[in-house]
């Protein structure tokens, strides 16, 4: 009997350091979420698996460890576009396919933006089963897509219409378009979600409502698509109202840091607009605890997933704000205050609703108790989906336990 051989094409991640880390019996210490890398180190674990992790984080490196081999395999170009771009996802999905051949995978997941879906349409012609796992949208909830994007679905539709094993879906919104694209005809969708464990919010100190300033919380990539740029603009309109008593805590990193640095000089919002950069889940978790809402102000030119940082909010017992750009928001809608995309004047217009009507805002908070459960129910992760997969898929192959070196 074969021993399963399972490739994943991670995303950008650190997975190096994820797996030390695991090795250890720990999580990632740098992430609030469990890792999806995490994740898989685990369902290998479990299965008896050889796993081979292979991410796009720039610090090359490839380490070989027992049943794993993980490796940091950078992009060529990083962060260009156009055709360059589409050069760089062919190159990088020529290079993943060769690997999962010289590796002689059974099973190959592959992350979204990881490459062109439609390179991938080979794998089953080599006898290698295709798990597509999808974090992000298809195409921008809003808007049409452009000639050249409605070309790569075109060409990706027969992926998860006829060649994938099944596909591993993030968010409701993913699953629908899934459903549009394929015309209802479509291999079998799973669905899952983010999971945290209880131990990050425990006893988690709730909202001060007494303090002089209100805390506004934003959390992820710096980027313009994020609305990084119009949550500036929100704080300099209650500026110039003379709301002073509304403090702005961004946390993260990004192409757009030093940018966003400069416009915050310029407007003169320093003490009210207070950049972070990058905080491990220790500096997160003090973070949430002086915050008073989560705001997550994507935009529509981006395609959005499943934004961990709406679960986080509703786990740290704090409202949340956002718009339906974010698939998160059907999940948790009792507990957000959404506004209309792009709306400027709305997220201002809600952030004072939060901090001036506090029955409101009490309503919200309670919400966040009731919806909090999904967030910590593994049987919902990306991991216990995949396993379900590989499961069954062990089912109708013989298999054994593998050794524990590669």
């Amino acid at each position: 009997m074969k021993t399963l051989r399972i490739l994943y094409a991670a995303g950008p991640g650190d997975v190096v350091r994820t797996y030390q880390q695991w090795r250890n019996g720990q999580d990632d210490q740098s992430q609030v979420a469990i890792t999806y890398s995490g994740q898989f180190y685990d369902v290998c674990q479990e299965l008896g698996a050889i796993g081979y992790v292979i991410s796009s984080h720039p610090n090359k490196r490839r380490i070989t460890d027992g049943q794993f081999i993980v490796e940091h395999r950078p992009k060529l170009l990083p962060n260009i576009s156009g055709v360059a771009y589409q050069i760089n996802q062919l190159i990088y999905g020529l290079q993943l396919i060769v690997s999962a051949i010289k590796f002689k995978a059974d099973f190959v997941v592959v992350d979204s933006g990881t490459t062109d879906w439609h390179l991938l349409l080979v794998l089953p012609f080599l006898g290698i089963r295709l798990i597509p796992s999808l974090h992000c949208v298809l195409w921008r909830k809003y808007g049409v897509p452009k000639l050249s994007e409605r070309v790569l679905l075109k060409l990706s539709r027969p992926v998860f219409a006829r060649s994938a094993t099944a596909i591993l879906s993030m968010s409701d919104d993913i699953k629908t378009q899934v459903i549009q694209l394929t015309e209802g005809s479509h291999r079998p969708i799973i669905s899952c979600q983010p999971v945290y464990r209880r131990s990050q919010f425990k006893n988690i100190a709730e909202p001060d409502r007494k303090q002089p300033l209100f805390h506004v919380l934003f959390a992820g990539r710096i980027e313009d698509h994020k609305g990084v740029f119009d949550l500036l603009e929100v704080a300099r309109r209650l500026a110039s109202e003379g709301r002073n008593d509304i403090v702005f805590d961004i946390c993260g990193d990004g192409s757009a840091l030093s940018a966003l640095h400069d416009a915050v000089r310029r407007a003169g919002l320093e003490a009210s607009f207070i950049c972070h950069g990058h905080c491990d889940r220790d500096t997160m978790r003090r973070m949430f605890e002086r915050s008073h809402v989560v705001i997550v102000p994507t935009r529509t030119d981006f395609t959005e997933g499943f934004n961990q940082v709406v679960a986080e909010g509703i786990l740290a017992y704090r409202p949340v704000i956002t718009s339906s750009v974010c698939p998160a928001l059907s999940y948790v809608q009792d507990a957000v205050v959404e506004v209309s995309p792009n709306n400027i004047e709305a997220y201002k217009e809600a952030l004072l609703l939060l901090y001036e009507d506090h029955d409101f805002y009490q309503r919200k908070q309670q919400a966040c108790w009731r919806l909090q459960e999904q967030f910590y129910d593994l049987s919902r992760s990306w991991g216990a989906a995949l396993k379900s997969v590989l499961e069954q898929a062990q089912a109708k192959r013989g298999t054994r336990p593998a050794s524990t070196s590669i």
